[in-house]
């Protein structure tokens, strides 16, 4: 299966999440958006998915910030 890649993302100064091209939310802050990602790409990666959340930086690079069967869920914090 493809990889399933959740991007938490500000959006027109909303926090959300883009997944395959559409986005998701807003979210009240960062963390709450990274929280309902993780818990998406958690749900994804039970299903078989090979999952991972990416968090969006000031330089419209990403990093990934949680990944499936690699980090623990729930995160901490």
């Amino acid at each position: 299966m493809a990889r399933a890649q959740y991007f938490v993302v500000l959006h027109n100064s909303e926090w959300k999440i883009s997944y395959d091209g559409k986005h998701y939310g807003p979210y009240a802050s960062q963390k709450a958006a990274i929280r309902a990602a993780v818990d998406t790409a958690h749900k994804a990666g039970k299903e078989g998915h090979d999952a991972q959340v990416l968090i969006q930086g000031m330089n419209n690079q990403f990093r990934t910030e949680w990944t499936y069967g690699n980090d623990p869920y729930p995160p901490p914090g």
